[in-house]
């Protein structure tokens, strides 16, 4: 799992060293944007509200219609979108904590796609995308061996964790500039349902995505229990 994060890390800032690795990294700027929409629109589920749908676009902004009731469920869907990032790859660190897990969270990751897909998206550009990260992610798990299903499990959790710093900027303006147009930020719509200032909220909501990060490094690096030692196939069997 360590030489995976390693290796995952030292490929990252390889790209963003190379010349117009820029290109090569949007698209996963466009991952941090798909789990922070998602992370609006489920959470108005589990709340029992409703989520119309989502709409993702070239420059990785992004925007999502969802309708709840109540003060807090207002607050908590918009924050729903700023941890989405952390919660995903905190995920990621943990399936690759071994080869088995790896393959079978990037299989349900390409059929969950899919469906968000079919039932959620709305825009061209956010089918195109969010279908073809299916497909590259069904194609990993078909082509690749168990330890590279595994290094890209972690490649994902590294470059969802560094969107959370990367664009941590978000967290503290009160206004979204997107495609769709400008509208308040999620901070911003937090602040205007509870009491304190949006830019304490968008404090709160970057240090508990700190700790969903950590916790998951931890457990993945460091939480995992000791591999028990294998019992050989055959056993000798004796009588008294």
């Amino acid at each position: 799992m360590t030489a995976a994060l390693g290796v995952s890390a030292a490929l990252t800032l390889m790209l963003y060293l190379i010349p117009n690795g820029e290109l090569v990294v949007l698209p996963l700027v466009w991952l941090s944007t798909l789990a922070h929409e998602l992370g609006h629109g489920l959470t108005a589920v589990a709340l029992g509200g409703h989520f119309g749908h989502l709409e993702i676009y070239m420059d990785a902004s992004g925007v999502a219609y969802t309708d709840n009731e109540g003060v807090l469920a207002d607050a908590l869907v918009s924050a729903g979108g700023l941890v989405g990032p952390s919660l995903v790859a905190a995920a990621c660190f943990l399936a690759a904590r071994s080869p088995k897990a790896s393959r079978a969270a990037l299989s349900f990751a390409s059929a969950f796609l899919l469906a968000v897909a079919a039932i959620w998206v709305r825009n061209v550009f956010g089918v195109v995308y969010v279908v073809g990260l299916a497909f590259v992610l069904v194609t990993v798990v078909v082509r690749l061996k168990a330890e590279g299903a595994r290094f890209v499990t972690a490649f994902l959790g590294v470059q969802l964790s560094l969107s959370v710093f990367s664009r941590s900027d978000y967290l503290f303006v009160p206004v979204a500039q997107t495609q769709a147009g400008p509208m308040p930020s999620d901070v911003a719509r937090i602040a205007e349902v509870l009491w304190l200032p949006y830019w304490v909220w968008g404090g709160l909501c970057g240090l508990f995505s700190l700790v969903v990060l950590g916790g998951g490094l931890w457990l993945a690096v460091w939480g995992a229990s000791p591999a028990p030692e294998e019992l050989p196939a055959t056993l000798p069997r004796g009588t008294r």
